[in-house]
């Protein structure tokens, strides 16, 4: 299993006043709260499904092993892991959710299937 930090802080969306924030992710929630203990970000920073982490902690969780991933990477991450479970290889994760959301599309009738030919 696998930590993921994204790089938010990089955009105006990951500025709270003069703090840079990132996403904090991992497929488990036991795994996610064991890496925030580490690092020391209080449980009461917990979002439901992340934890938001200031800079400062987002090194310390780097340096601890999570894996530094971009801001759509992480959210399409997020999105599988309500899906399917877990958050898959960030390497796919946008491709994924693209997929995901055709099928959707289809599914709803909003949309007809491509074909393969």
């Amino acid at each position: 299993m696998t930590v993921y930090v994204d790089d938010m802080h990089r955009y105006s969306l990951g500025r709270y006043g003069r703090m840079k924030m990132s996403h904090m992710i991992a497929d488990t929630a036991e795994e996610l709260h064991a890496m925030a203990a580490h690092i020391g970000v209080a449980r009461r920073f917990y979002q439901g499904d992340h934890y938001d982490i200031a800079m400062s902690k987002r090194a310390l969780a780097v340096s601890a092993g999570a894996v530094e991933v971009s801001m759509m990477e992480l959210s399409s991450m997020c999105r599988r892991q309500k899906v399917e479970g877990h958050c898959g290889d960030p390497r796919e994760a946008r491709a994924w959710w693209s997929q995901y959301r055709a099928q959707r599309r289809v599914e709803r009738g909003v949309e007809r299937p491509t074909s393969s030919s």
